[in-house]
């Protein structure tokens, strides 16, 4: 179970954007891990908007993903941030600390009707919502399906 727990918010987290960036889509995860779903929070940011590290950690990856840039950061606690479509300003291996640029938002059609910043959460291979680390995100994690019994209409 130790893997379903919440991060812990704290000091140690931030907006990815400088100051309270408006939530344009929220968390929305699919009920199997294969169906679509909305796995992180779309945040309102013109192209070119400065994208900074949520937390202290080591860039995992920097770079074009599906003709979009990735950026990727490592934290403790097998916790890992993703942000795109992004710019990169950091390389793979990289230490980045808390609130610092890791590129810029790139003016990428498709993903919002806006531009905007995807900002994902996941530990381990789990997907968490990223507003968890501020104290705002709610903790929804895969539905637990009853067991026969307890549906059968037994007293």
């Amino acid at each position: 179970a130790h893997q379903h727990t919440a991060p812990a918010p704290s000091a140690r987290w931030d907006w990815p954007l400088r100051g309270r960036p408006r939530v344009l889509r929220g968390f929305a995860p699919p009920a199997q891990p294969w169906l679509a779903g909305h796995r992180g929070v779309d945040l309102a940011a013109p192209p070119g908007t400065e994208v900074r590290a949520a937390g202290a950690g080591t860039v995992g990856y920097a770079g074009p993903l599906a003709e979009r840039g990735v950026v990727t950061v490592l934290h403790a606690d097998g916790l890992r941030t993703t942000y795109l479509p992004v710019q990169p300003s950091v390389r793979r291996g990289q230490r980045v600390g808390l609130g610092e640029a890791i590129g810029v938002v790139q003016d990428v059609p498709g993903h919002c009707p806006a531009a905007c910043l995807h900002w994902g959460l996941l530990r381990d291979r789990l997907y968490l919502d990223p507003l968890l680390l501020l104290g705002r995100g709610q903790v929804r994690l895969l539905p637990v399906w009853p067991t026969h019994r307890e549906h059968a209409g037994h007293p």
